[in-house]
This record gives structure tokens, sequence and C-alpha cells, in this order.
């Protein structure tokens, strides 16, 4: 099937030194088995270094090339500056940030604690820039050329309830995206995004809806061309898109969601069906009261 398919060259990728952000599991993993298949090299960076680990180990099994697992929490600037320093010792330098780490969750916003909300707001917001500039100022500094792809969502540009502090952290991602890619590139630094729709990954969608409500609230459903996406179909995205081919594409973000947000902006906002009683059922599966 032409979906799960790579669309680059063998080799398009060859000789370049990526860094992915949330790169131990789902999306950025995905991302990264394909940027190895291209010829890169990467680091994955996650809390857990446990998960990294096994995931280094498997994708260089299945695809060769080098990957180097470095735990970070991106929320925390002494971690990043670590893990920037490992990262650019081992590999001479890091030609391409790819900031994916993130975190969410699915409630109404008044049953949201300061912590939890904040905690959203650090990883997405305060996390992606602070490994952007941590980054960038080290590029500027050797002047050195660099790319930036940061991962957002549909609802960063219309709100969603429901999901209201990813939709803020997100839509300040969206602006940090587009301001660098204009103040950054004389530097010969760009800056791009990609929104996801649907891209289910293992476990993920259970945790955000347990039970039945992952069957009830099928993403699926609210696409209009009837499916979710298959990971290969945003790795080939994201690989154009750190990839030399697309060195006049600055400042973009591009939405692969095959048309869910024009049916109806704003993703989780059908969420206001739930009762009560399902609502403090979802939080008891999380073990606390977010």
């Amino acid at each position: 099937m032409i979906l799960a398919e790579g669309m680059l060259k063998p080799g398009a990728l060859k000789g370049k030194n990526i860094l992915i952000t949330g790169g131990g599991t789902g999306l950025g993993k995905s991302m990264g088995e394909y940027f190895l298949e291209l010829g890169a090299n990467i680091v994955i960076t996650s809390r857990k270094l446990d998960v990294l680990l096994a995931t280094a180990e498997e994708m260089m099994a299945a695809k060769g090339g080098k990957v180097i697992p470095i735990a970070c929490d991106v929320r925390e600037i002494e971690q990043v500056e670590a893990m920037w320093k490992e990262a650019t010792g081992q590999l001479g330098q890091i030609h391409v940030v790819l900031n994916n780490a993130a975190g969410n969750f699915i409630s109404p916003t008044e049953r949201l604690s300061t912590n939890a909300f904040n905690t959203v707001l650090d990883i997405v917001l305060k996390g992606t820039s602070q490994v952007t500039l941590t980054a960038g100022k080290d590029w500027i500094a050797k002047k050195q050329a660099g790319v930036f792809l940061n991962i957002v969502t549909t609802y960063a540009w219309t709100g969603s309830g429901y999901v209201v502090p990813s939709a803020a952290a997100k839509a300040g991602v969206l602006a940090l995206t587009r301001s660098l890619a204009v103040e950054w590139a004389k530097y010969d630094i760009r800056s791009n995004a990609i929104a996801p729709g649907p891209f289910p990954t293992e476990g993920a969608w259970s945790r955000l809806l347990p039970g039945d409500l992952v069957k009830k609230f099928d993403p699926a459903k609210k696409v209009p061309v009837g499916r979710v996406g298959e990971h290969q179909e945003l790795a080939n995205l994201a690989a154009y898109l750190v990839s030399d081919y697309s060195s006049y594409v600055n400042g973009e973000v591009m939405t692969i969601d095959g048309g869910e947000w024009l049916k109806g902006a704003g993703e989780f906002n059908n969420l206001d069906v739930i009762p009560e009683e399902m609502w403090d059922m979802m939080e008891a599966s999380r073990g606390k009261k977010a």
C-alpha cells in the first residue's frame, strides 16, 4: 500500500544529524525511523531513559544508522542545555531540531488544577522554547545553518474546548515558529510546523479516552476522507520539511488531517455530550484528579 511507503529517495537525509524531543515513542519514534532509513543520525530525548534505550536499540536493529538516547526533561533548562552539549559532543553538530515533546489532559477546564494546567504549558510551550533557544543560540554563534520543525495541532489556530492548556500552548508554539522564521532567516535558520490530525498511537487514545469512549468518539468519523492517518504519511511530510528539498519553505504550518479541522473546528468540542459521571470515571482512571 502506497500510504506505508517512503516518499523521498534513498539517502535524502544522509549526513544530517537530527534531534527529536519526545522521540522514544509514538509519532516521534515513527518519524525518527524514517529519518534513519533516509540516512540521518538521530538523537532521541524524553524523561524516561529506559524507554529511550530500548527504542534506540530497536530502531538501529531495524533501520541501521546511529541513534543516541539522552534523557531530558524539556521543562528544565539545565537539563536541556546538558542534553544539547552531549548531543553536539557526540555528533559534532546538530542540523535539525524536531520539537515533538507534548502533554495533554482531556478534561473540562474547571476540573483542572493549576498544576495540571501549568504542566501542559511547561512541556509544550516552555519546553519547545527552551530547546529552540538553546539550539538557535548555538547555531547563530557558530554561524551554522539549521532547521526547526515543530509539531502543533489544528486547534492551535481555532482553539478547542476540553484541551484548553494544550490549545493555548500549541498556539504559542505556532507563533514562535512563524516569528523566528522571519527573524532568524538571516542566519540561514528555517522554522516550520506540522499540524497533524488523528494519527492514533499505541495506548495514546485509550489513555485520553478510556473504556468505550475511544470507540464512541472514533476520530475517523470526523475525517472527511473517512480514515485516520498512517504514521508513514506524517513521516514523509516531516522528512521533506527537514530536508534540503524544502529550502524555500519557511514559516509555514502544514496541516495533514484529511480535512478534519475544516469539517468541525475545535477537535474536542464535541465532548460536551459527556455526562458528569463519565468525567468522574475518566479522572479515576488517571489515578487522581488532575
